[in-house]
């Protein structure tokens, strides 16, 4: 039975395995159609979520744009609302126009101007111009940063990503549209607002541009003028003195120009220098109480303070007077070409505080002549002021010149009486002065009456200075011996310096700039200080080749320069180290290394300014191999020696073998090292001589140091005694002595 029904049951299957293909086959193509259909639909749902995705993303990437472009023209309209800084220029632009019209205006009325004149339009017209390009400069500032503005606005109406996108999304494209409409209003504002200050600045711009071409078209005039006016001054502008020209007899129209002129110059330089008025009486009281200062100290606290005094006795005596003469003569130098109003002021402060210098420290015909050359001195400074050529002023430099030749003329008789009781020099300077004054004379008869006018009151002016420049230098030096001996004291390093050697360096130093001083016055009485200026430093700053390398006159007057500094520096170095070694209470080992230190000192300092030079002058690094290579074939031919002695210093600075204060022997000679320098040293021998030694001698002679590691030295004393005396009684002796001396 089990055999049975299994056997049915596959039966059973079988045929309804074979009967059911048809329908198999059927229903087969139905699924496949269906997972088609499925597929498909899976795709296209993929790929409208992708879109989906990918049109939010966009969005979201287009949002943030837009906060970009809100912040940026947020801040625009927040730097555009605190304003232009532009306020200041605007103001005085019209002043300025006003001011370029009346000196054109005033150029054209003074048909006859003096030089002195031509230079103080010019002057004015260089700092118009200097303050005109600063204003420039700013307004291109301004101008870029609104260019700048615009173009960052312009960036959002080209974006048109931002301005076409439709988000597909209803709430993503609401709230896209609501922000690019608060953004598209922001713009506009900020448009609005860039594009008038934009053409405000324009229109500033074009306002300063006139004014400096209308500045330098003056110039222009203002310059062909000197030239013409330097060459009729050598041609000739008048006849002879005889020959009266009616159109010059315009004494008060000058007399009224010049009133204008200089009281308008004089309230523009104090209203525009108020920093340097500010400089300058802050340099005036520290002067005044240092002085002060020093003076009360040295009465209240020196032992014997009128030895002090007779040295510095300009200060002691009339100190107001003598304190008051540095500032007044130093101060007109801080500024930049003032009016010749102020410099007249103070030049003739100077005369009066130098006359009463004068009349009590110097003979009475000295300060006779300087009393009548100030009254002269006073009319030539009224006729340097004025702005016209006239014939009274033509008049007035001839007497002034014919009484400055008489004048000098009585004092250089007395001076050549006894030229003893006057100032060195006092003859020759006399005679100088008479023959520039003579030579005015010649001019201003002949007709060159301008010429005549320039080397009259340059003569004068700058006599006064000469004067003025010593009693500076002196007194100067006086306040210096004032502050040396108010800090001295036994425990001050001050009392070791050697106030002597000190006074006598400042002194030339202060003799230089003195000099330099008077030659610039000098220039600028000449008016060529501005030319002088322009030449020297196109000379400097003009390149030049050789060989492939560029380089400047200026750069090797900074080399030059640099390189002088530091071995100034070095030797002041050196030289309070040194007073710092003496002064020790340390044993005597340690302070002779530290004296011979300074050797080293003076080389480092030196090497790190002799690369501190070649930096600051710009020389290319890349050829110091040249010169490198110049100095070997030097070495190679004819330098030995001379490295030979500078290596050797480099060796006795760090191994020292020897040092500052060693008692040395070489080559059969002895004595005391005073100096080791970077080529040779200096010994003291026991006769009083100073012999010079190379270094190479110390380093490769035998050297003998009686102290190198203590000052114990075998010395020889032959003593003789008569036949017949006690040898061990003569020791005995002998012993007690040097006994009794090592004791003591």
């Amino acid at each position: 039975m089990h055999n049975v029904f299994k056997y049915i049951v596959l039966i059973t299957a079988a045929y309804f395995i074979t009967s059911g293909r048809g329908y198999a086959q059927d229903d087969n193509s139905e699924s496949r159609s269906l997972n088609k259909k499925q597929r498909k639909a899976m795709h296209s749902r993929d790929s409208v979520l992708r879109s989906f995705n990918k049109a939010d993303t966009s969005v979201n990437s287009q949002l943030q744009k837009l906060e970009q472009y809100s912040i940026t023209f947020n801040l625009i309209k927040n730097n555009l609302a605190a304003g232009l800084d532009t306020a200041d220029i605007t103001a005085k632009v019209p002043s300025t126009l006003r001011r370029i019209n009346k000196i054109k205006e005033q150029a054209n009325t003074h048909k006859s101007s003096t030089l002195r004149y031509l230079f103080v339009v010019r002057d004015n017209l260089d700092h118009i111009q200097g303050r005109l390009e600063g204003w420039q400069d700013d307004l291109d500032a301004v101008d870029d940063k609104l260019i700048q503005n615009q173009n960052d606005l312009l960036k959002f109406t080209k974006d048109s990503l931002i301005l076409t996108t439709i988000p597909t999304d209803s709430v993503l494209r609401k709230t896209f549209f609501d922000r690019r409409k608060e953004v598209i209003l922001s713009w506009i504002t900020a448009d609005s607002a860039n594009r008038k200050n934009l053409f405000k600045i324009n229109l500033l711009q074009n306002r300063v541009a006139i004014a400096y071409s209308n500045a330098l078209d003056e110039t222009d005039q203002i310059d062909s003028k000197v030239k013409r006016f330097a060459q009729r001054a050598l041609e000739g502008e008048f006849g002879p003195i005889w020959d009266i020209d009616p159109q010059y007899n315009n004494i008060k129209t000058s007399v009224q120009g010049t009133v204008d002129l200089n009281s308008t110059q004089l309230y523009y330089f104090i209203r525009k220098e108020t920093a340097t008025h500010f400089i300058s009486l802050i340099f005036l009281v520290i002067l005044i109480s240092w002085v002060l200062y020093n003076r009360q100290k040295i009465k209240r606290e020196h032992e014997d303070p009128e030895l002090i005094f007779t040295q510095a006795n300009y200060i002691y005596k009339y100190p107001v007077i003598a304190t008051l003469l540095v500032p007044v003569v130093i101060i007109p130098y801080f500024y930049d070409h003032p009016p010749v109003i102020f410099l007249e002021c103070f030049f003739l402060t100077s005369l009066i505080l130098v006359l009463m210098l004068v009349e009590r420290t110097l003979h009475a015909n000295l300060f006779n002549t300087l009393r009548n050359l100030f009254f002269l001195t006073i009319v030539y400074s009224a006729s340097n002021l004025l702005i016209q050529i006239t014939n009274l002023d033509r008049f007035i430099i001839l007497f002034l010149a014919a009484a400055c030749v008489g004048i000098a003329y009585n004092f250089n008789k007395k001076v050549t009486l006894t030229p003893a009781d006057y100032p060195k020099n006092t003859g020759p300077i006399l005679r100088v002065f008479m023959g520039l004054q003579m030579l005015a004379l010649i001019c201003d008869i002949s007709g060159r009456f301008s010429l005549a006018k320039i080397i009259s009151i340059t003569a004068t002016y700058n006599l006064w200075l000469l004067v003025s420049l010593h009693y500076v230098v002196e007194i100067i030096s006086q306040e210096l011996l004032l502050q040396f001996h108010s800090k001295k004291g036994e425990d001050s390093l001050v009392s070791w310096i050697d106030y002597a050697l000190l006074h006598t360096k400042i002194r030339k130093i202060l003799n230089v700039l003195a000099g330099l001083l008077w030659l610039f016055f000098l220039f600028q009485n000449l008016n060529i200080d501005d030319t002088a200026t322009d030449y020297i430093t196109g000379v400097l700053s003009q390149k030049h080749t050789v060989g492939g390398a560029q380089f400047t006159f200026s750069g090797f007057v900074v080399f030059i320069a640099v390189i002088w500094i530091s071995s100034v520096l070095s030797k002041i170095i050196s030289y309070f180290y040194d007073i710092s070694a003496q002064r020790s209470t340390e044993i005597d080992a340690l302070k002779k290394k530290n004296r011979t230190s300074t050797l080293l000192i003076r080389i480092g300092v030196f090497t790190v300014g002799f690369f501190l030079a070649v930096f600051a002058s710009n020389f290319p690094l890349d050829k110091i191999t040249i010169i490198i290579s110049a100095f070997g074939i030097g070495i190679g031919f004819g330098l030995q020696n001379i490295v030979n002695n500078l290596v050797s210093g480099l060796i006795l600075a760090f191994e020292k073998p020897v040092q500052i204060g060693d008692i040395i022997e070489v080559d059969n000679r002895s004595g005391t090292i005073q100096e080791i320098g970077i080529r040779a040293s200096k010994i003291a021998t026991s006769d009083g001589a100073e012999v010079i030694i190379p270094n190479g001698d110390l380093i490769s002679h035998h050297v003998i140091n009686w102290t190198l590691s203590n000052n114990n030295r075998r010395i020889e004393l032959i003593v003789s005694v008569k036949y017949g005396t006690e040898i061990e009684k003569v020791k005995n002796l002998l012993l007690d002595l040097m006994n009794a001396v090592k004791i003591s």
